[in-house]
């Protein structure tokens, strides 16, 4: 299939493709964590339960041209998590979405990734207007949209909790940090 937007993006020390089944026994470290999925999927998940949110992102891809990307270390390819594009049915509008493994938050990692997929959006998909949605209670992501210049806009109930938004700047509006090469 065709996309509109580059199956992979790389920066400086990162190299992020188009999410993959293969990157599922990695990313299963991060979706099996009680800490790091507090916020995202609420529970630790099983093998199964892991392998088919891989699946769901992945198919994300297929329904609308774009989506997350897993994260690598450019110099080794280790797995650091999973960013990128998200819009799923249930969403207010389109987000820029972060999971760090464990290991890999505090290093700038989440920050340089997340910059290069806003640069890419605004290249490819000018007419998407970017959110964060977070939960109140996820310090660390919430640090993480004001690091890369969203700002808070409005609370809102989303799944029966208290989430906030983060509306993220054009980086035609904000050139900040490694915008990273797009390549198809």
């Amino acid at each position: 299939m065709s996309y509109q937007v580059p199956v992979q993006v790389v920066t400086s020390r990162l190299q992020l493709d188009k999410v993959s089944i293969d990157d599922w026994p990695e990313l299963h470290k991060y979706y099996s964590d009680v800490e790091l999925t507090r916020y995202t999927t609420g529970r630790p998940l099983n093998e199964g339960e892991s392998w088919r949110i891989v699946a769901a992102l992945i198919g994300h891809w297929e329904i609308h041209n774009y989506g997350p990307y897993t994260v690598k270390l450019k110099d080794s390819g280790t797995v650091v998590g999973v960013i990128g594009l998200w819009y799923p049915g249930d969403w207010p509008e389109p987000e820029i979405m972060w999971s760090l493994l464990p290991g890999f938050t505090g290093k700038g990692y989440g920050r340089e990734a997340a910059l290069a997929v806003r640069d890419m959006a605004a290249e490819y998909l000018p007419e998407l207007h970017l959110i964060s949605l977070i939960f109140e209670q996820n310090h660390p992501s919430r640090m993480l949209a004001e690091a890369v210049g969203a700002r808070f806009e409005k609370r809102m109930l989303f799944r029966d909790k208290e989430a906030m938004i983060y509306r993220h700047i054009s980086s035609r509006d904000s050139r900040k940090g490694d915008a990273g090469e797009n390549t198809n």
